[in-house]
């Protein structure tokens, strides 16, 4: 249901390669959520980091949303870059799991586990 990367990087360095690693496989970042940063800064004493990446395909998204439109809700995909355990982490929900608990449109099947194999890969390549 996840997949999970660690990494020998430290956080900032892991962000920065994963934004360029999903530029590489013609995914855009539409948003990074810094949500550590957002909790510290209402004053919450959160001691992690945490970004989460919304990623997206346009041309996977389009074919997620004519095969069901109420999938839009599920878009766009997110990559989230986290500390735990003193260590730094690349980690995502898979797609065809996602995708599988929202429609049983097996259309989507070959979206889904096609924009998981990109998407594992970019992690890979970030770690």
């Amino acid at each position: 249901m996840y997949y999970i990367a660690e990494t020998p990087k430290p956080f900032a360095q892991a962000s920065e390669d994963l934004d360029a690693a999903v530029r590489r496989h013609g995914f855009g970042v539409l948003h990074v959520h810094d949500i550590g940063a957002t909790l510290r800064g209402k004053g919450l004493p959160f001691q992690r980091e945490c970004k989460v990446f919304e990623v997206c395909n346009p041309q996977q998204a389009a074919n997620v949303m004519s095969t069901d439109m109420r999938l839009n809700m599920a878009l766009p995909c997110r990559i989230s870059v986290y500390t735990e355990g003193g260590q730094t982490r690349i980690g995502m929900i898979e797609p065809d799991h996602l995708l599988g608990m929202l429609s049983d449109d097996p259309a989507l099947t070959s979206i889904a586990n096609e924009v998981g194999t990109q998407m594992r890969r970019m992690i890979d390549e970030a770690r």
